[in-house]
């Protein structure tokens, strides 16, 4: 395996590692804060600990900065690779693409800070538009023709989802009639099995995927057909 091939590595094995338990922690304590709150509307006690919920706000914070942060991994190494691979070192749109990378961590990094519902509401923009332009680049592998079945675009869409959530944190916990939890709880449902869409989709395209010394022979291939060329006999000796 060449260097090339470990750097591919790197997206699957943080969302192994990291973000899928955390996926799963973020999960198990939205449940059990939803469950408190029923009880306690009922019965006046529970038996779940108060900590559920800020826990759970407090991870699903963290989580949305992984989330976007595996993201940015995903898109920077075949982008990367892109730009290696025709030697566009000093084409501009290189250039347009190193800034839109700090630009969206910056923009990610000022959602986390800002107060005001306007500012959190541009920086949620400007964090999304920077990951769907940042998506658009070639090098990309986004199987449009399957976007129903694309690691891409669920991949994308979940990130979105997470960075809304993080936008309107503060409105959940001051909106009385509870309009923006129902929100929050059924874009979090979707983004859930989108992860679970993720999962697979993503192991599916490990399989695929060939590795760099691999790659001039596979990519011969006819993928519709699913036929490639005929190896050469070996010569009689």
């Amino acid at each position: 395996m060449e260097l090339t091939d470990f750097l591919s590595l790197i997206h699957p094995m943080i969302a192994v590692i990291f973000v899928f338990p955390l996926i799963g922690n973020v999960a198990n304590l939205a449940w059990q804060a939803r469950q408190r709150r029923l009880q306690t509307a009922n019965k006046g006690k529970s038996k779940i600990p108060p900590v559920s919920g800020p826990e759970h706000r407090r991870l699903g914070e963290l989580l949305t900065g992984a989330v976007v942060g595996l993201t940015l991994v995903g898109l920077a190494y075949p982008i990367g690779k892109n730009i290696i691979k025709n030697q566009l070192w000093s084409d501009p749109t290189t250039i347009f693409i190193l800034l839109m990378f700090a630009a969206t961590i910056a923009s990610l990094v000022f959602l986390y800070r800002a107060k005001q519902k306007l500012w959190r509401g541009v920086f949620a923009t400007l964090t999304g538009v920077g990951l769907v332009v940042l998506g658009a680049q070639d090098g990309v592998f986004r199987r449009t023709d399957e976007w129903y079945w694309s690691h891409y675009y669920y991949g994308i869409t979940a990130a979105l989802l997470m960075i809304f959530s993080l936008a309107i944190i503060q409105e959940i916990y001051r909106d009385r009639s509870h309009r923006w939890r129902i929100i929050h709880t059924i874009l979090n449902c979707i983004a859930l099995l989108l992860f679970i869409g993720q999962g697979f989709t993503g192991t599916r395209d490990l399989l695929e995927i060939p590795l760099s010394w691999q790659e001039s022979h596979v990519y011969q291939c006819n993928f519709t057909n699913r036929t490639c060329p005929t190896p050469n006999p070996k010569p009689s000796q």
